[in-house]
C-alpha cells in the first residue's frame, strides 16, 4: 500500500497542552540551499509532562527534559534565558524511520509567568 502517511495526523495543540517547555537556545534559522535567514531556530525543554502516552513493557513512558527544536519566521530577541514559554499558532509534522521525530514550526513564542 502507497501513501499510508497522509493518514496519519499529530495534534500538537493536544500534545503540547499536556508540557512545560522552558527556553534554553536561539540561534538563525537558515535555508538549506541559499543559507537565506528565513527566522529563528528554538531549543526548548520540557520541564514538566502530564500527557498519558500509557506503558511500554509495564515502565511508564513520558518525554521530562527532552528538547525541542521550534522553527519561528522572524527574529525573536527578547525571551529570557530559562523561561517558561508557549507556542503561537503551532504546526508539527511527525517524521523518521520510526516516527519518533517531530519538526515543528510556530508564528511566535510567548513568554508566560
Amino acid at each position: 500500500m502507497k501513501k499510508l502517511s497522509i493518514f496519519n495526523y499529530f495534534d500538537i495543540e493536544s500534545f503540547l497542552a499536556g508540557l512545560t517547555l522552558m527556553f534554553i537556545r536561539q540561534s538563525e534559522w537558515r535555508d538549506y540551499d541559499t543559507q537565506k535567514v528565513l527566522g529563528t531556530k528554538n531549543e526548548l525543554v520540557i520541564i514538566e509532562d502530564n500527557n498519558d502516552y500509557g506503558s511500554t513493557n509495564g515502565e511508564v513512558v513520558n518525554n521530562l527534559f527532552e528538547k525541542l527544536v521550534v522553527k519561528i519566521p522572524k527574529k525573536l530577541d527578547n525571551i529570557p534565558l530559562q523561561s517558561k514559554v508557549r507556542l503561537v499558532n503551532p504546526e508539527a509534522v511527525v517524521y523518521g524511520e520510526f516516527r519518533n521525530q517531530l519538526s515543528i514550526t510556530a508564528d511566535d513564542i510567548e513568554v508566560i509567568d
